[in-house]
C-alpha cells in the first residue's frame, strides 16, 4: 500500500473523531471479513481488557466499541439489549456497497434508528464505501450520511490502514498518527532487497522451506488474550491470499497458555502436520507482582517474588523447547511491547529463526 496518499484520510478521520468526541457513548461497526477484522484486531490489542465493561470514567469518557460481523439474529438481538441506539454512532463498512451480510445488518439497524430517532437518525450513521458506485454509496448520497472512501486499489483484508480501520480505531481513542508512523517505518525496513536484513524475506523463506518439508498448517500463537483477534485476522490475511489453485498453508491460531490444555498434546506428540509462528511480546502493558508467603503453607513459593509476566515468559520458553523437541518447528516474531507504533511496525521481527525453526 502507498501510505503517502493516506495522509489526507488520516487528517479527515482525526477531524471527524474530534468533531464527534463526547457525542456518542457507543460505536457500532457493521462489516464482515476485511471490513471488520483489522479494526477489531487493533482495538482489542490497544484498548484495555474488558473495555466495554469499564465505566465512562475508566475509559476517559471514550466510547465503547462493538463490531457486528455476522448475521446471527440472536447476536443482533442480544446487541440491541445492551446498546442504546440513541447514544450510538453506527459505522457501516462495505467496499462494494452490496455485501449481503453487512447490508442485512444495516437494514435492521437503520430501521431501529429511524424508529427511535425519526429524521435525526442520519447523524448517527457514517458509511465507508466506494467513492462513486454501489448500493451503499447511492443510499448515502440520497440520505446525506457522512462518508469515507475505501480506496479502489486496496483489498478488504489489507484495508486496516485506510478509513476502513482508521475511523473506528480513532473514534475509540487510539493514536492513528503513531500507528501510521510505525507502518511507514515497517515499509522502509521491509523494502530492503536483502534477506540478511529483511525479516519479511526470512519469514517467507522459512515458511516455504517448511511447506516443502511437508508441513501444511501454520499456527499463529500468542500468549496474550489481547492478541486473539490479531490471530483471527491472520487467518484471513493468509487464507484468502494463499488459498488458491490448490495451494497454500492452512492458517490456524491459538492463545497460550489457555489452548495448551486442549491442543498442547497434539502439537507436541500428534501428527507432524503443523509448525508454529509465535508472537513474543517482551513487555506486558501492566504487570502483577507475586508476593512470597512466609509460611509457604500452600507450597507455591516457587512462583513468588517475581512478576506474573515472568511466569508467562517461562511458559513460553518451556513450550518452545517441548514442542521443538517433539518435532514441531517454531518461529518467533518479537514485539517489544504492544502500542500503536509497534502494531504499525508489524509483527515480522524474527528472533533466531534458524534455531527455533529447526529446519536443517
Amino acid at each position: 500500500m502507498n501510505l503517502g496518499y493516506q495522509e489526507e484520510t488520516v487528517w479527515l478521520v482525526k477531524e471527524y473523531a474530534a468533531m464527534t468526541e463526547g457525542m456518542f457513548e457507543n460505536i457500532l461497526v457493521l462489516g464482515i471479513g476485511g471490513s471488520a477484522l483489522g479494526g477489531m484486531a487493533v482495538c482489542e490489542a490497544l484498548l484495555k481488557p474488558y473495555w466495554n465493561l469499564l465505566t465512562p470514567e475508566q475509559r476517559n469518557k471514550l466510547p465503547r466499541i462493538f463490531f457486528l460481523d455476522n448475521i446471527d439474529p440472536d447476536q443482533i438481538n442480544g446487541l440491541f439489549d445492551v446498546l442504546d441506539l440513541k447514544k450510538t454512532l453506527v459505522n457501516v463498512i462495505t467496499k462494494s456497497g452490496s455485501t449481503a451480510e453487512t447490508m442485512s445488518q444495516f437494514m435492521i439497524v437503520k430501521d431501529r434508528l429511524e424508529q427511535e430517532l425519526g429524521d435525526n437518525y442520519r447523524r448517527h450513521i457514517v458509511a465507508t464505501t466506494d467513492r462513486n458506485s454501489g448500493i451503499l454509496r447511492q443510499i448515502s448520497n440520497e440520505e446525506g450520511y457522512k462518508t469515507f472512501v475505501v480506496p479502489d486499489d486496496v483489498g478488504g483484508r489489507f484495508s486496516v490502514l485506510t478509513a476502513v480501520g482508521l475511523l473506528p480505531i480513532a473514534c475509540a481513542g487510539c493514536d492513528i498518527d503513531a500507528l501510521m508512523a510505525g507502518a511507514a517505518k515497517a515499509r522502509e525496513d521491509f523494502s530492503v532487497c536483502d534477506i540478511e536484513k529483511n525479516d519479511c524475506y526470512k519469514y517467507a523463506a522459512l515458511r516455504n522451506v517448511l511447506r516443502n518439508k511437508g508441513y501444511k498448517v501454520e499456527m499463529l500463537v500468542a500468549y496474550e488474550n489481547s492478541f486473539a483477534m490479531m490471530n483471527e485476522w491472520f487467518k484471513q490475511l493468509f487464507g484468502e491470499s494463499e488459498g488458491k489453485d490448490g495451494k497454500g498453508l492452512f492458517p490456524a491460531s491459538a492463545t497460550f497458555s489457555t489452548d495448551l490444555h486442549s491442543l498442547g498434546q497434539f502439537i507436541q506428540d500428534g501428527s507432524n502436520i503443523l509448525f508454529e509462528t509465535v508472537v513474543h511480546i517482551a513487555k506486558a502493558q501492566k504487570d502483577f507482582f507475586l508476593k512470597n508467603d512466609a509460611t509457604n503453607g500452600d507450597g507455591l513459593n516457587f512462583l513468588s517474588n517475581q512478576n506474573m509476566s515472568v511466569v508467562n515468559q517461562k511458559a513460553y520458553e518451556g513450550t518452545i523447547i517441548a514442542h521443538t523437541e517433539g518435532g514441531t518447528p517454531n518461529m518467533v516474531l518479537e514485539m517489544p511491547e504492544v502500542n500503536e507504533s509497534e502494531l504499525g511496525l508489524s509483527l515480522i521481527h524474527i528472533s533466531e529463526p534458524t534455531r527455533h525453526a529447526q529446519i536443517s
